[in-house]
């Protein structure tokens, strides 16, 4: 017998592996052909086996290296590079001649970390905590399939394959990041990204002109910033294309894109002097309900800052478009449905309030005491009362927008008042607040389940 098929008869324990939830093979997150090629050659349960170890491996990175996250369409991509590690390291282990090479699931998260700055001592963290974790997986399904006579040699010949199996895959890795970083130096793209940065980072003292001519773009003019951004990888032309036209909707004349991540894109459009002021949704530039129905159609969101003068105004405006952005990423984290167009001046309050959100939480939590619970019957409460005082108490005004019966109006409130335990005059300004921090951020600023009554 070869030396490969008595390394692939001592290796019978890998076909054993299988998942310990249902994985769906089509929800994987490399490209089906992948998938399939890896079936025929280790079998569907180390398949799904290397799936679900996957996710859990990611969640362990992007918890200790948030750097290598910061959006669902780049968590994706970490996934998939990850999920094509995963696969041929179980490949290696069976047979290492066999394995194919570092693909381009791999090489195109290279691509990314670098587009976005991610200095390679981060993306090799994300190395380390990924190989720990997954080497920890592989040691514990070969002590539990493998016979107890020849378990801790087998163990010792895994976690030594697996370490130089890494030891190959780092070195790769860093010569496919030095080549990208030296292409991407040099190019137009990294320039114009590196310029913009430079401008929100030190707005006071760039050279409006300079940095005009070189971005092609007029920065002494009034701009509107938009974030956009999707869960998709892959939707780095759809991106470009909806920040232009939903900026051209808004009236800009001329626009600005700067892809910065996968699935994320910034821009900025000039926009007319006298358009100071929140839209709306009425404003001549084209309403919100349109724009909305515009991202929609695209799949993608959207959120925008407010206009601003000048190099300083281009970049106020861009912090209040993430500051938004940061909002309806919490609203989704709390199980919202999604806005796919979202003003600052819409949910300023809410984004100051949740800039620290812990201590939002304390806040509503203090507050709202038992109403702050979760459950359809508490939110259902919550939202008919933050509606009443929102309406001047209104009884009416409240039915006509929450779609219910006047009397269903005066029974919530009524039942909300006796759950909150004091008159709704007590701190209502406070008591307005929490209700809107609820309505928004949900679950992330509510009662935990485990201490509700």
């Amino acid at each position: 017998m070869t030396e490969t098929g008595r390394k692939r008869l001592r290796r019978a324990w890998l076909a054993r592996l299988a998942p310990r939830g249902e994985v769906d093979l089509d929800r994987a997150a490399c490209p089906r052909t992948v998938i399939e090629d890896a079936v025929a050659r280790l079998g569907p349960g180390p398949v799904r086996w290397a799936i679900e170890l996957n996710n859990l491996v990611v969640r362990q990175i992007v918890a200790e290296v948030p750097h290598l996250g910061g959006s669902p369409a780049a968590v994706e991509l970490l996934r998939r590079g990850n999920e094509a590690t995963t696969l041929r390291a179980l490949s290696t282990l069976l047979d290492s001649a066999a394995a194919p090479p570092v693909g381009e699931a791999t090489l195109e998260g290279i691509r990314e970390f670098v587009h976005r700055a991610i200095p390679l001592e981060r993306v090799l963290q994300g190395v380390r905590v990924g190989h720990a974790a997954t080497t920890e997986a592989f040691l514990r399904a070969c002590a539990e399939l493998v016979d107890p006579d020849v378990a801790v040699d087998e163990v010792t010949s895994v976690s030594r394959e697996l370490f130089s199996y890494v030891d190959d895959l780092s070195d790769a890795m860093i010569r496919a990041y030095l080549a990208e970083y030296e292409a991407w130096r040099t190019s137009a793209a990294a320039a114009r990204a590196d310029l913009v940065r430079s401008l929100l980072s030190d707005a006071a003292s760039a050279d409006a002109d300079e940095a005009s001519r070189a971005l092609g773009y007029d920065l002494r003019r009034t701009h509107e910033a938009v974030v956009v951004w999707s869960d998709s990888p892959d939707d780095g032309s759809a991106l470009q294309a909806a920040a232009v036209e939903v900026l051209r909707v808004r009236g800009a004349t001329a626009t600005l894109a700067v892809p910065v991540a996968a699935g994320r894109l910034w821009a900025w459009g000039t926009v007319s002097a006298d358009r100071t002021r929140s839209p709306d949704g009425t404003h001549q530039a084209g309403s919100w309900e349109t724009i909305a129905e515009m991202l929609s159609r695209r799949q993608v969101q959207a959120a925008f800052g407010t206009p601003g003068v000048g190099v300083a105004g281009f970049a106020r405006s861009h912090r209040e478009a993430r500051r938004a952005e940061r909002v309806e990423r919490l609203r989704r984290e709390a199980g919202r449905d999604a806005r796919h167009a979202t003003a600052y001046a819409d949910v300023a309050a809410i984004a100051l309030l949740a800039t620290d959100l812990e201590a939002a939480g304390d806040f509503v939590r203090r507050e709202l005491g038992a109403l702050a619970e979760r459950g359809e019957a508490m939110a259902a409460l919550r939202t008919t009362l933050y509606s009443y005082l929102g309406a001047e108490r209104s009884l009416m005004d409240v039915a006509r927008r929450l779609h219910v019966a006047r009397g269903t109006v005066t029974y919530r409130v009524k039942r909300a008042q006796e759950v909150l335990g004091r008159d709704l005059d007590d701190r209502r300004f406070a008591l307005h607040t929490a209700l809107a921090l609820a309505e928004e951020l949900g679950d992330a600023v509510l009662l935990p389940r485990d201490i509700q009554r």
